[in-house]
């Protein structure tokens, strides 16, 4: 095996993985990941400014488990590749090499790693002998620990900021590891103090279809006693996770869950969701409610019951959910606190590229790096932006629990839309807005469904809060989803986007220099709870010298539609007061 791979450990895989630099003429990386139920192959671009992003260009998966040619042998003793296997896993590879080449690729930033199932296999040399020879490539096999840190990194790098426990679901193993991403060296901590159990989707799935009945109920209790046990000693080991379990902590442990196997669960979790139809199509960034994970019994109805296409799962994933319900099963049992459960669609490979970025790189929140700006001037411009609409929030109320664009790191994407599409009509771009907030830039760290759902609804009170009835369902559900989170979130989406729509009265050009707003316009405001309901108080302050000046009717009517038409859990009532002054700024 030495000739043909590396086996990749903490200690080396720094300087096995190919390297990232800032100066390197080319910023393209393609991957493969050899996976027990998969071989997934992507190419990246890691170039700056959006490197943090990390942008896939190309993707492509071949469906040759390992696993099963693994467990197909005549003899149920070894562990062997059949020679038709490793042909057609070869010949995978070597087409997979040359899509890299074509993209321009170089070579050494194309990379294979193995896992579970390249580490069982007696004939893994075979194996491995014939990538070599049929595409010149070696393999790195990941060594358990390393597995385990690019999947948690893989998994941790489509967010911001995490903090929480995390799981992956391959076909031949489950892991589970602690992050804390504010405590410094988190990742290495996260890897070494990291479970891994034999119990895949893949490997369960044989046992409850193969084995006798004993078997299986053996199998299922060492699966929950391995649970609590690894949970147990990350408890003992993260004082931070331990306190979520207690009453005097918070209620309960938020769980980030990845691997094809955990993604399927979440898909029948989707397609029964209370928000029909659920409004964002992709699993990534899914997240549900303790309580409602935790109905594994419905779950597995819904999978033997349904006959037509459940989004997300394959016949194969169909087939393995009594396998991947069990493994849930043991998680629920292992943990009796848990507040939120997150589908994460990243896996090894997104752990591989973010764990070759410098740290700085790697920490930065991501979503700003989707506002491609040109010069200094326009990123003042936009800032001072940001900066006069985030005057507008009352400085007597905490938002602390309130996700906003600014809360939620949308800022940019925000401010720099206002003033895009005036050329079309307002119902168009708001229905537009609506749309665009769910498809546009799909898996894209940082973008979860709440970011989608606040971004959305922002943008669509930007263009006035007036939709047909064809979209009226949208956004309806898109409210429903700030409500989880939050249900007086929606009266805040709606009043920025409100303010927004003000503020291009004022200045129907945007501004091209940030002295523009400083010198023209000043928010001031201020919040007043009465008995039967709240008013946000704006104080709008106009030049005398404003080259563009609004009659106050025209800016009062970009709040007529804030609070209304909202079928939401927020049954409070809030109003927006305007007042209008013009004043020497």
């Amino acid at each position: 095996m030495a000739a043909t791979s590396d086996i990749i450990t903490l200690e080396n895989f720094a300087s096995k993985m190919p390297r990232w630099d800032y100066d390197l003429p080319n910023h393209l990386y393609a991957l493969v990941d050899m996976g027990s139920n998969g071989i997934r192959f992507s190419i990246s671009d890691l170039s700056l400014p959006q490197t943090r992003l990390l942008r896939c260009i190309y993707r492509e998966r071949a469906a040759i488990s390992l696993f099963d040619a693994l467990n197909s042998s005549s003899s149920d003793e070894s562990l062997i590749f059949q020679s038709d296997i490793i042909s057609e896993v070869s010949k995978t590879l070597a087409k997979f090499k040359s899509i890299a080449n074509e993209f321009g690729v170089p070579a050494e930033h194309i990379s294979i790693f193995a896992t579970e199932a390249m580490r069982k296999a007696e004939n893994a040399v075979s194996m491995l002998d014939a990538i070599l020879a049929a595409s010149g490539l070696g393999v790195h096999v990941l060594a358990p620990e390393v597995e385990t840190l690019f999947g948690a990194m893989g998994a941790r790098s489509g967010f911001g900021e995490v903090n929480g426990l995390f799981l992956d679901l391959g076909g031949g193993s489950v892991q589970m590891t602690y992050l804390n991403s504010s405590v410094e060296g988190y990742e290495l901590a996260a890897a070494q103090a990291g479970k891994s159990l034999p119990f895949g989707a893949a490997k369960l799935t044989k046992v409850l279809e193969r084995a006798d009945t004993e078997a299986q109920v053996t199998a299922a209790s060492t699966l929950r006693e391995g649970m609590r046990g690894a949970f147990a000693k990350l408890q003992e080991q993260f004082p931070s996770l331990r306190d979520t379990q207690t009453e005097q902590g918070e209620c309960g442990v938020d769980v980030y869950l990845c691997g094809g196997g955990f993604r399927g669960y979440g898909s029948i979790l989707m397609h029964t969701d209370p928000i029909q139809p659920y409004p964002i199509p992709t699993i990534g960034a899914y997240a549900v409610t303790g309580p409602f994970f935790n109905q594994t019994k419905h779950m597995r109805k819904v999978n033997t019951e349904c006959e037509g296409k459940i989004r997300g799962m394959s016949k194969r994933r169909r087939q393995q959910f009594p396998a991947i319900a069990t493994v849930v099963e043991a998680l629920i049992d292992a943990i009796p606190r848990i507040r939120t459960v997150t589908f994460c669609s990243g896996g090894n490979r997104e752990g591989a590229l973010y764990m070759m970025l410098p740290k700085d790189l790697r920490e930065k929140n991501p979503l700003p790096c989707l506002r491609q700006l040109n010069d200094r001037v326009e990123l003042e411009t936009l800032e001072s932006v940001i900066a006069l609409m985030e005057s507008c929030l009352p400085a007597n109320f905490d938002f602390s629990f309130i996700p906003t664009v600014f809360t939620l790191g949308l800022g940019r994407l925000f401010a720099g839309d206002i003033w895009t599409r005036v050329g079309g009509s307002s119902d168009a771009n708001a229905a537009f807005e609506l749309h665009n907030a769910i498809h546009r830039d799909p898996d894209t760290p940082g973008f979860t469904h709440l970011a989608r759902a606040i971004l959305g609804i922002t943008l669509y009170f930007r263009w006035g809060g007036s939709l047909g009835p064809s979209d009226g369902q949208l956004l309806s559900n898109l409210q429903k989803v700030i409500s989880r989170s939050n249900p007086k979130a929606n009266f805040w989406a709606e009043y920025l986007g409100a303010v927004a729509n003000l503020l291009t009265v004022v200045f129907p050009v945007r501004p091209d220099t940030p002295d523009k707003l400083k010198n023209a316009i000043k928010f001031r405001s201020s919040i007043k709870a009465g008995e039967s309901k709240t008013k946000v108080q704006l104080v709008v302050s106009l030049s005398l010298i404003a080259s563009h000046a609004p009659q106050t009717q025209d800016l009062v009517s970009c709040f007529k539609n804030v609070g209304k038409h909202r079928n939401t859990a927020d049954e409070s009532e809030t109003k927006v007061e305007l007042l209008v002054q013009r004043v020497e700024l």
